[in-house]
């Protein structure tokens, strides 16, 4: 499976009911796009283990954003992918917390106590904007109070811009819709990606390995048209040709609408590679937006 790592990450479902012995280091966000402010934050903490603290981060299972603000637009990464990209860095536990009115409604001192007395907390990296408690009443001022009282390290840090703008997840989402797949890339530090089983493989007339995949209902896929893409098997890279687009996987017993969004792949530099690929999951990364109205085989063929 593409989710195989040497890292080994322990995932929790909740902050109230667990124990963590040893000492951690710990961040918390809604990591909706782990970009490049993320990494800085993830570092951090991961930096502390020559300290003898554990990374842990602490992130949500439903998006705030669409509980808080009614913004429906799907995720940059499923929950999957998220544990997929933290445990590729190294995090030793991951808390994916439910958004609900439990989480929302702790007393922010209450909240701090949690993280000591549970997770052992010693260090605590947030971003410069955080705020956490029940109607955002706490603040990085309260954290520096509460730092002193209950005996941890705080550290801020600032968040970071291209070409003058924040670079937030927001800021991606829109860029991803609009097709600016390399400006994706840039903030978030590495190629977006979609983790995706393959449900059917066939070649084509010119014997092209074909690989189709129906993506995550709440996945954010990037703008309709043709992408330079990779597809990773196990630590192996091909490169790709991708569609994206409606109605467009022309199978016998497809059951897509009319109104479901099909990926097709075309692997370029194999030739029997993708028949055991069938059924398993992939990386489908996207290099670069190629054209978004040009007919898919002028690519194939040229």
């Amino acid at each position: 499976s593409i989710l195989n790592s040497s890292n080994i990450m322990e995932c929790f479902t909740s902050i109230f009911d667990i124990s963590i012995k040893v000492p951690t280091a710990i961040t918390i966000g809604k990591f909706d796009g782990i970009h490049k402010g993320h990494h800085l934050l993830t570092s951090e903490i991961l930096s502390k283990k020559a300290s003898g603290l554990s990374s842990c981060l602490i992130t949500f299972k439903n998006s705030p954003r669409i509980v808080l603000s009614k913004d429906i637009t799907p995720s940059l990464f499923t929950n999957k992918e998220k544990e997929y990209i933290l445990e590729q860095k190294g995090i030793q536990y991951l808390i994916t917390c439910p958004f609900d009115k439990k989480f929302m409604e702790i007393d922010a001192v209450k909240f701090v106590e949690i993280l000591c007395n549970n997770l052992n907390m010693k260090y605590l990296v947030v971003g410069e904007d955080f705020s956490f408690g029940y109607k955002r009443s706490g603040n990085i001022n309260l954290l520096r109070k509460l730092s002193k009282n209950y005996g941890f390290e705080l550290k801020v840090i600032e968040k970071i811009k291209k070409d003058n703008q924040y670079i937030s997840s927001t800021l991606i989402r829109e860029e991803l819709i609009k097709g600016e797949i390399e400006n994706v890339n840039d903030m978030l530090g590495y190629e977006y990606f979609i983790l995706c089983e393959v449900f059917h493989y066939t070649k084509n007339k010119m014997g092209i390995p074909t690989l189709y995949i129906i993506p995550p209902k709440n996945k954010l896929i990037p703008k309709f048209g043709i992408y330079i893409t990779t597809v990773h098997d196990n630590g192996k890279k091909y490169k790709g040709i991708t569609k994206i687009g409606k109605n467009i996987l022309d199978i016998e017993d497809c059951k897509l609408t009319e109104d479901d969004i099909g990926i097709e792949t075309y692997m370029l530099d194999c030739v029997n590679v993708g028949d055991h690929l069938f059924g398993k999951v992939v990386k489908l990364s996207f290099v670069q937006l190629l054209d978004d109205k040009m007919k898919f085989c002028s690519y194939i063929e040229s």
